[in-house]
């Protein structure tokens, strides 16, 4: 994407959003915005319906954990595309893991249902709205969410590695 484009998004977003655009940056030529998590749906609306922009396209859905960032440990992440200018945007909204909530985006993009339902199924995040917000990929009975950093990557009692074999 060039920085023009880039400048046209963000000057889009700022002009309609002022503040609540709480920062920007382009890692690897990406415009990248956050918002924040209670205006998710008008941002997105915005960008869908804007007459220039166009973004009814949502390619990814997802989130990330971030433990060390206490009241922002859950970053639900969207990334939109206007299919027509060939314009991408990334979208992040901040949660508190002791409420992960946040809207659903499936009454303006279909293509949400199934990605909000791996983001739950994953991390919890608990999509206001959402028709059917059930686990979709883990067994039912999962009383966790395996993608948060709250585990230890390995069993730290085992005995029978070699550390040599994993760099340590």
């Amino acid at each position: 994407m060039s920085n023009n484009q880039n400048q046209l998004v963000l000057d889009a977003l700022q002009q309609r959003f002022g503040a609540e655009v709480l920062s920007a940056s382009e890692p690897y030529g990406l415009l990248t915005v956050e918002v924040p998590s209670n205006r998710i749906i008008d941002v997105l609306s915005f960008l869908k319906e804007h007459e220039e922009l166009r973004m009814d396209f949502l390619t990814d859905l997802c989130a990330v954990h971030y433990p060390e960032d206490p009241g922002r440990e859950i970053a639900v992440v969207y990334h939109v595309h206007s299919m027509v200018l060939n314009i991408r945007l990334r979208i992040k909204a901040f949660l508190p893991i002791s409420n992960p909530e946040i809207a659903s985006a499936t009454k303006l993009y279909s293509a949400a249902n199934w990605m909000e339902r791996e983001t739950y199924d994953f991390y919890g995040v608990q999509f206001t709205g959402h028709p059917d917000l059930r686990r979709i990929l883990n067994v039912d009975s999962m009383d966790y969410f395996p993608l948060r950093k709250e585990y230890a990557l390995e069993d730290e009692t085992r005995n029978d590695k070699d550390d040599r074999f994993f760099g340590r």
